[in-house]
């Protein structure tokens, strides 16, 4: 008996540790493959950003602008012959230029910005200031987040609700009037938020001047905590609904699709067979498969959160994320549009390398590290 248990305990030894090193060879495997496809997507950013190098004259330009202003303003230079004139002209655009760094080629210096974003040395902008007067990206980035996080956090938890509990209720009610206008209106989810955007401030702020046209709280703001946040609360609500409006057509036709799908297996009628309460069939046997789905569409959207919207934000003068990377795109402010893509890019890997773990503790049949799903 006790070879047996002593043979027992050594197969189950095995076992874990063999589950162990899987497990441990699939997580490296696959935060090397996420690491790189950062690298590649960030490097891909670099380039786009400096446009093929016409970045680089735009900031020559200004540097040969600015050192000419400078120096037009000496009275000293002013008396100097035309070619000592010249001659220190070019020797102080030289001397900015290489403080600069640009007397290098860019393919070098990519790289070295290459390095700094994926240390998260964001570096100085080049021409946008943070609302407290400094450069770094780093503040500027997150001085404009909170504005961010409020509104499409808000945006991404209602819709999530709201689709989730319209989707079940419609899939219970298959066929009826509001399952097909759902199913009609679909279509509209086609069209961004800033679409539906115009059509509310048009209606809601110019005709009926219900809302305020824009602005994520007034001018002055209210002094009180309680009254400046019913404030920014009443300014969310163009911007809200048009999020909404954007997304809840689709979302809930696709949820409520795979809810239907699901409610039709040979298990889910089986267990109606035999008499399994309607709340818990539908926790147990429909809800849960689509775990996986609904998770997903959920994680992506909250990525989503950290970007913000250019247009979305612009139009609504809402001061966040989006709209700094909008006037960074306008500015040519190079630091900027990097840094935000580089923090963009590290949360969408964490959030797909934690979905895969997410998807083993809500789905059993998952088997990490496998190739295959268990019978």
């Amino acid at each position: 008996m006790s070879e047996q248990q002593n043979g027992k305990a050594s197969r189950v030894t095995s076992a874990t540790r063999s589950t162990i090193a899987r497990l441990a060879r699939y997580t490296v495997v696959r935060l090397f493959t996420l690491f790189i496809t950062v690298v590649i997507g960030v490097y891909l950013t670099i380039l786009i950003a400096n446009m093929g190098g016409f970045v680089d004259q735009i900031r020559r330009a200004q540097i040969r602008e600015q050192v000419a202003m400078q120096l037009q303003n000496d009275p000293t230079f002013r008396s100097l012959p035309e070619e000592q004139r010249q001659q220190l002209l070019e020797a102080r655009i030289r001397n900015e230029e290489k403080r600069l760094g640009l007397d290098k080629p860019f393919l070098v210096r990519s790289f070295s910005y290459l390095w700094d974003a994926l240390t998260l040395n964001l570096g100085r902008a080049e021409n946008m200031t943070s609302d407290s007067g400094s450069r770094q990206v780093r503040l500027i980035i997150l001085e404009r987040l909170p504005a961010t996080l409020v509104l499409f956090g808000t945006a991404q938890v209602v819709l999530f609700a709201l689709s989730l509990f319209i989707a079940l209720h419609l899939s219970r009610n298959y066929g009826s009037w509001l399952d097909r206008l759902f199913v009609a209106l679909s279509p509209l989810s086609s069209a961004p938020g800033w679409f539906y955007g115009l059509f509310l401030i048009i209606i809601f702020a110019a005709w009926l001047k219900w809302f305020p046209f824009g602005g994520m709280v007034s001018v002055p703001p209210p002094e009180n905590p309680v009254q400046y946040a019913l404030d920014v609360a009443y300014h969310m609500v163009l911007p809200l609904t048009a999020l909404t409006l954007s997304s809840i057509f689709i979302s809930v036709y696709s949820w409520r699709t795979f809810f239907l799908i699901f409610s039709s297996e040979d298990y889910v009628e089986m267990a109606r067979a035999k008499g399994v309460a309607p709340r818990t069939l539908e926790r147990r046997y429909i809800l849960r498969p689509t775990l996986p789905t609904i998770i997903t569409s959920f994680a992506l959207g909250v990525i989503g959160v950290w970007m913000g919207a250019p247009i979305f934000e612009t139009i609504f003068n809402w001061p966040g994320l989006g709209r700094v990377l909008y006037q960074a795109i306008q500015l040519f402010d190079t630091p900027v549009i990097v840094g935000s893509t580089v923090i963009f890019a590290y949360l969408l890997a964490i959030t797909v390398f934690l979905l895969d773990i997410i998807y083993a503790i809500v789905d059993p049949r998952v088997d990490i590290g496998g190739g295959s799903r268990r019978a």
